[in-house]
């Protein structure tokens, strides 16, 4: 018995596990799944939610969920969706806040970390940019052979990790973690 899960296709590789985040204050989506070539498998997907309060005490909800994340299924990469601006300026600082908490939870389990834009998940997913929610819940179902469609935010970030998988490098990927440079002198 193959224990990917692949079949005699992981004779030929090692399948990579890839942890793709929706980031939200109030709901934070993730989405697992091992790729391999081409092949893809469904590993775990779900939500992180916070609960009305001080920001702060959310953030760190938000923090400790993704941790708990990378614990139970260790991933091998993360994929977080970039924040979109938004009409409302508090709303799009409040999202930067939560998107910073999910990839600051990656960062310290010592993981890579991507970003892709909306317009990038959507492209690789559906092959339309502008693709509506429905339709991305359709191709991830689709995609990953399942038998119902995830919710929203399982589903988002369900593609993100898809769109990296499809090679979709993102614009200001985080590869290394801990020290960083500038003008030659270690930060941190």
């Amino acid at each position: 018995m193959n224990p990917s899960g692949f079949g005699g296709a992981a004779a030929s590789g090692v399948a990579t596990r890839i942890l793709g985040l929706d980031p939200g204050l109030r709901i934070t989506g993730f989405g697992l799944i091992d790729s391999l070539g081409s092949q893809l498998r469904y590993v775990a997907s779900g939500c992180i939610k916070t609960r009305d309060g001080e920001l702060p005490g959310r953030l760190k909800t938000l923090l400790d969920g993704v941790r708990e994340v990378i614990a139970t299924y260790r991933p091998d990469v993360v994929a977080v969706e970039k924040v979109f601006v938004n009409v409302n300026p508090q709303s799009t600082l409040l999202l930067g806040q939560a998107r910073g908490a999910v990839i600051c939870g990656a960062v310290a389990c010592e993981l890579p970390v991507t970003e892709y834009t909306a317009l990038q998940v959507k492209q690789s997913v559906v092959g339309y940019g502008k693709a509506h929610k429905e339709q991305v819940q359709d191709m991830v179902q689709r995609l990953l052979r399942l038998d119902a469609s995830p919710g929203a935010d399982a589903a988002d970030a369900l593609a993100c990790a898809i769109c990296h998988a499809h090679g979709s490098h993102g614009f200001g990927g985080l590869a290394g973690v801990g020290a960083r440079r500038r003008g030659g002198r270690a930060l941190g």
